[in-house]
This record gives structure tokens, sequence and C-alpha cells, in this order.
């Protein structure tokens, strides 16, 4: 009991707050406290002889001396309800508890009692404690130290298996699966699996620093492997590694882990098993017991804990589950290709000599430049050599190399003007082999780069007059010598003069000698 009678007596004698702490053996918190009240409620020394401590005590501080039953008890449910979201935590729910209470005119229980009445409610009604943890926020993953094996039926050599393993810090509620590798599509298919077993995903997986999920350990900016952080993305989660040496960062799944060894590992270590099928399902059929085991210090198990207490705060699946990628590193070669298990695969040309990232999946082969896609191919199959040329990845030239048939010169043809088409038509008609035709017609197309297409369609059109089959070399010659750039209407002049037939065939007449003119 503080001395309340006393504190007054020596304060009203002029003793510091130090001395009177020393005499009453008070905390001089104590002193001030009791010293501040007595002024608000104008109580001073001397007081009357029948007052006692108790009566200064309930005068000073009456809500000390209410009982409990005056006082508002919190909502244990709502507290514990509030406590799964991301943030709260039992200060902030007291702060608000007791603003509450101060508003409606109640007594508010202090901070210490009121983390009591919360805890002896969540030990007797609640299978977690929402204190440490979050409701889905952490899924804590590792690789087992102990692994399994399985018998090969034909030479009867034991091929060992490796234990994933996966808990929620929360509930404990576990899941497990063996593989034949440690590799990166294994482990990035256990978490894929285990999303599906939980039914939901975590906002953060806690992975160690293994080289399967972190290329580079940092305390700060860690580098995840680009497989696993896509898979991450995909899910809408984040991957945040433990620190080196701390395994407390993940201790469930260290905890688990050892449970694991013993209740299913050493549980089945003398049953043989030839399939890794076979063995998952035994391994699972522990798990279910495993998860459905009670508790020993509380009620439930992993099981009911995830069901009541953690599944609602997982975030939902997506729509489709992702399809695993592994990620390379090549450079473009000078034919503008990758290659990728041995079959090649286009990419714009531009990117000759340059570096770039390549992501395989089971069906598709995307090419990735500074993050921006520039390529995709469905992934051949088969015989290994095989390639794959888009023709938009292709230079001009190469292009037109590959697209040069009949069509694409008559489609040019229609663009470069009718007289061109009509000669182009002409000369693949006069040709029995299209391969030679094309090839004249390549000439032409290139006569209209070195001289224009305006003159070769003049060209054309005066070769027209003279044959419906004109061929490349006269239109070449009447580019070279300027032909085509004569009016048309000399011609036309020189067309209407008058031949006269001479019956006695080639002998110069008298047009020749000057006589008609005489």
């Amino acid at each position: 009991m503080i001395k309340y009678r006393e504190i007054l007596r020596l304060h009203a004698q002029g003793i510091s707050q130090r001395g009177i702490a020393s005499s009453t053996s008070n905390s001089r918190t104590t002193i001030r406290e009791v010293v501040k009240r007595a002024e608000e409620r104008n109580i001073s020394w001397p007081l009357e002889e029948e007052l006692t401590d108790h009566d200064l005590q309930e005068m000073l501080f009456p809500e000390k001396h209410a009982s409990n039953d005056f006082r508002r008890k919190p909502d244990c449910d709502y507290i514990h309800k509030e406590l799964a979201k991301p943030g709260v935590n039992l200060t902030l729910l007291w702060e608000e508890y007791s603003l509450s209470c101060r508003s409606n005119e109640e007594i508010p229980y202090s901070y210490r009692q009121f983390c009591r009445i919360y805890h002896d409610y969540a030990r007797k009604t609640k299978a977690t404690m929402r204190i440490k943890r979050k409701p889905g926020e952490l899924l804590e993953v590792d690789w087992a130290g102990q692994t399994m094996s399985i018998r090969d039926h034909l030479t009867g050599e034991d091929i060992p298996v490796h234990i994933f393993v996966s808990a929620l810090p929360c509930s404990q509620y576990a899941y497990v699966e063996g593989f034949l590798s440690m590799n990166a599509e294994s482990w990035i298919t256990a978490h894929i699996h285990a999303f599906k077993f939980y039914g939901g995903v975590p906002r953060i997986i806690v992975p160690d620093n293994l080289k399967t999920g972190v290329v580079k350990a940092s305390k700060y900016e860690p580098i995840i492997h680009a497989g696993y952080q896509e898979m991450a993305e995909h899910y809408h989660t984040t991957i945040v590694p433990a620190r080196v040496r701390h395994p407390k960062d993940k201790a469930s799944a260290e905890s688990t882990v050892g449970h694991i060894s013993t209740w299913i590992i050493a549980s089945l270590r003398n049953q043989e098993f030839f399939s890794l099928g076979e063995l998952n399902d035994a391994v699972h059929e522990k798990l279910e017991e495993f998860n459905h085991k009670p508790f020993q210090k509380k009620q439930g198990s992993r099981h009911t804990a995830f069901k009541e207490e953690e599944h609602f705060a997982l975030t939902p699946l997506p729509a489709s589950t992702y399809e695993i990628a592994t990620w390379r590193i090549a450079t473009v070669q000078y034919d503008y290709h990758i290659v990728v298990d041995k079959m090649s695969y286009s990419v714009p040309y531009d990117y000759v000599k340059y570096e770039v990232d390549i992501r395989v999946t089971r069906t598709i082969v995307e090419v990735f430049y500074k993050g921006l896609r520039i390529a995709s191919h469905k992934k051949l199959k088969g015989k290994p050599g095989q390639s794959n040329t888009l023709s938009d990845h292709m230079p001009k030239k190469h292009k037109q190399y590959i697209d040069f048939d009949a069509s694409y010169v008559r489609q040019w043809g229609k663009t470069a003007g009718p007289n061109i088409l009509i000669t182009i038509n002409s000369i693949l008609a006069s040709y029995r082999v299209e391969k030679q035709a094309l090839k004249s017609c390549l000439g032409l197309i290139k006569l209209s780069d070195t001289y224009s297409v305006e003159r070769l369609e003049k060209a054309c059109e005066r070769a027209l007059r003279y044959t419906s089959r004109p061929t490349l070399k006269s239109i070449q010659t009447m580019l070279k010598n300027g032909q085509d750039k004569l009016p048309v209407i000399i011609e036309e002049e020189s067309d209407r003069k008058e031949v006269k037939s001479n019956p006695y065939g080639f002998t110069r007449g008298a047009d020749y000698y000057g006589g008609k003119n005489q």
C-alpha cells in the first residue's frame, strides 16, 4: 500500500521528491502522481485524523479503487479477428479500446490486463495465437536434411529422393513431397503443388539461400533466380530469403523438418518403394496423420487451425497454373538465329551479336532483350537441327530472295505501272522454266532502281509499240541510250510514211537515187 499520508506530510514540509521517495520506499514517479492528484483535488496537509491511506486512495485514484465489475471487458473475438490483418497489433487495439471507453465514460483495463485477458481467451478457445505471426502472411520452405530412397527394379540400386517441406508459421500446417532432384524445376514444381495443397497463396515466401532459388545472397538486395521470381509474380506473392546463418528467420520450417524426419521419413524407413509416385502416396498418408495429430498444449490440430484460423487469409489461386520455364543467355549469331536444345530460332536481324535472355517452356521459346520480348516461337520437337525462321526477322534483301516468285513479281508490276506489268507477263510467258523468267524479271526490277520506275515505264511502253514480246536486253538498251526520253510523236510520224512494196525484192529504187525528185 502506498503511504499517501506520509507523502503529503513530507511534501508540506518542503522535502524534495527524491527525499520523500527515499523515506517512503516509493518511486519518484509515484510521488509525483500523488502530489499532482492532491493539488488537482485540493487535498493538502494537515489532514483529518480519521482519513486513512485507503480513504486517500479512493479520493485521489478512484479508478484504482473501482472494482473490475465496473470496467468494460474487451471483445476478445473482435481482437482475434483484427489481429489477422496486416499491421494490426495488441498495442493499437488497446489504444482504440481505451479511447472508446473514455468516450463512453467507462473505465478501461490497463494494457497488461488487456493482453492477459486476450491470451487467456486465445489459449482456451482458439487454436492459434496471433501475436508473432499473421495468418496467411508467411510460407517457410526448405529441403529436409534427410533423404528417402526408391529401389530400381532392374538393377536393385537405391536412388535417393529429396524431401521438400513447407509450413505456415501461424497454424504450423505442413506440406511434404519427394523429388529425384533438387534442381530449379523441382524447386518451383514443389511450390506450385504446395499452393494447390493449401488452396491459396501466402503474401511472403521465406526460402533458404539455396542456389536454385537465390542467385546471390545479400542482406539487403538478394538476387532471386529468374524462373523463381517469375513464378512468384504469377502467383502475386513475394520472395524474402532468410538471412545467411539465421535459421530463426524460418523457425517453423526448421521445426517442421525435424518433425517430418521423425513422423514421416523415419516411420517409412522399413518400407521399399519402386517408383516416386508410390513413395509420395505413402508420404501424403503420413502427412495427413501428422496434420491431424492433436496439439499437446492447446486445443485442435494443425488441420483445424489452418481451416478455422488461416485459410481465409490466403490469396486466391490464379485462374491458370504457372507453366515452368527455364532461362538461358545467348548471343545472336550472324545468321540472326539463336540455338536452343540444338534447334535454331530466328530473332530480328537488328540484334545480331547482342546478348539476349531466352525463356523456354514446354511449348514456347521466347527471346528477351533488356526485359522486352523481341521474338516468340513454338518449340520445335523431333530431329535436332531444325530451324524456325520468320520472314519479319529477315533483312529486306534476304526477305526479297525468299519471297521472290511469279506472284511477287506481278504484285510489284501492279504497283510500278501498267506497261511494266504487261512486259513482266510477256517475259514470264516466253520461258518454259519459271526460274529463267524470274531472273529476267529480277533484272527488270534492278533497272527501276538504276534509272527510276518512271523511265522504266516509258521504256516498256515504247518497246511494246515495236513488239508484243519485248526482252530485257531491248529495254536495257533503250534506257542506256535515252530513247525513253524521246517524244512519242516522232515515232508516230515516222510510222505514217508510206512504204511501197518492191516487186523485185531488196533492190534500190528511184527514191534511193533521188530520181523521184527530178
